[in-house]
């Protein structure tokens, strides 16, 4: 991811369009939980990775956090595998990754269908993409990405899921790391891709918009996110990746929808529980020390324009090879549990 990606309480009866159209298509979803809270984990010394109340969202019982539970927990390893849960037992955005997404997207799809769930997905294939850092790849070229995202959406159909399209790509052009001779075609990638996916009945599509430890005035993101079709989304996204605190997010986020007409977000809360590093240091958004979960998915947010909290990042995936961790996108087991034990739930 790029370079700079780094207690929720009140709770209004204003229910967001999201919440609106999820909770219809999804009955049998509810909880005897406080509508926007999670409950502790559950003490299941060998049970397998339930879905905790309080999201709509599919939890994918295989993966990562979920099979390292069962590998400690044949260690011997039992407290870790128990404060693992609090991972294994939220959901997380599936990231379709290689040249056919096909296969996860359906995998996905099939299980959320079998609970009666929505299925998250983060669409990241731009071409150029992360201007060739860390998480660099992506499609080859225009047409390549074209053919990758109606795959996409071919494989998610009519099911109920949410899709935020494109890590980094619309920040990397407000700051100058994606060059100038590739903005006009990365525009229409992304109006086009917004345009493919709002033809899926029951698909929700919010486009990222970086966080505001990255672009600092958020006026400036707004002609670029029009210019890639945020009109035609449903919203934007927030602090995808990042540990930026819900309180600067929820601003930063106000500014930006006031700009494009009232336009409504969701927010990345997988990791900010304690908030970004605050001393200086160099790749404070790469495997930072010392963070912890954030508040857990949710649709009941207390903020109007705010639709859902997700873990959008999959708590435990490493965001490069910084600080002792392997390459980007790959499951880091010691970050994961220190992730889960400084959680506040």
């Amino acid at each position: 991811m790029s370079r700079y990606r780094v207690p929720h309480t009140a709770v209004l009866k204003t229910v967001a369009p999201l919440a609106a159209v999820l909770l219809t298509a999804l009955t049998g979803c509810s909880s005897g939980a406080a509508p926007g809270e999670a409950p502790p984990a559950r003490v299941r010394s060998h049970a397998a990775p339930a879905p905790a109340p309080g999201s709509p969202f599919w939890v994918d019982p295989e993966s990562d956090a979920a099979r390292q539970i069962k590998l400690w927990q044949g260690q011997g390893r039992t407290a870790d595998a128990q404060a693992l849960r609090r991972i294994a037992e939220r959901p997380v955005a599936t990231w379709p990754a290689g040249d056919d997404p096909v296969p996860r997207i359906r995998k996905a799809v099939a299980g959320a269908a079998k609970e009666k769930r929505t299925a998250l997905f983060v669409a990241y294939d731009i071409p150029h993409r992360d201007c060739g850092k860390y998480s660099a790849g992506g499609a080859e070229g225009a047409e390549g990405y074209r053919a990758w995202t109606e795959r996409f959406a071919e494989a998610v159909g009519d099911a109920p899921a949410v899709i935020v399209l494109e890590p980094d790509a619309i920040a990397h052009m407000v700051d100058g790391c994606t060059t100038p001779d590739h903005h006009a075609e990365r525009y229409q990638l992304l109006d086009e891709a917004i345009e493919t996916f709002k033809k899926l009945p029951r698909t929700k599509i919010y486009l990222d918009a970086g966080n505001p430890s990255w672009i600092p005035d958020p006026t400036s993101l707004v002609e670029p996110l029009r210019r890639a079709g945020v009109d035609k989304a449903d919203g934007f996204a927030l602090n995808v990746s990042n540990f930026q605190t819900d309180a600067a997010v929820r601003a930063y986020g106000a500014k930006v929808s006031q700009e494009l007409g009232g336009k409504h977000f969701v927010m990345d809360t997988s990791r900010n529980g304690e908030g970004p590093l605050s001393d200086g240091r160099d790749q404070a958004w790469c495997n930072p020390p010392g963070r912890s979960l954030g508040a857990p998915p949710t649709l009941s947010t207390g903020d109007p324009l705010v639709d859902a909290y997700l873990w959008i990042k999959r708590p435990g995936d490493s965001d490069g090879p910084c600080r002792g961790g392997p390459s980007a996108g790959t499951w880091w087991p010691e970050y994961a549990l220190g992730l889960a034990k400084r959680a506040r739930f």
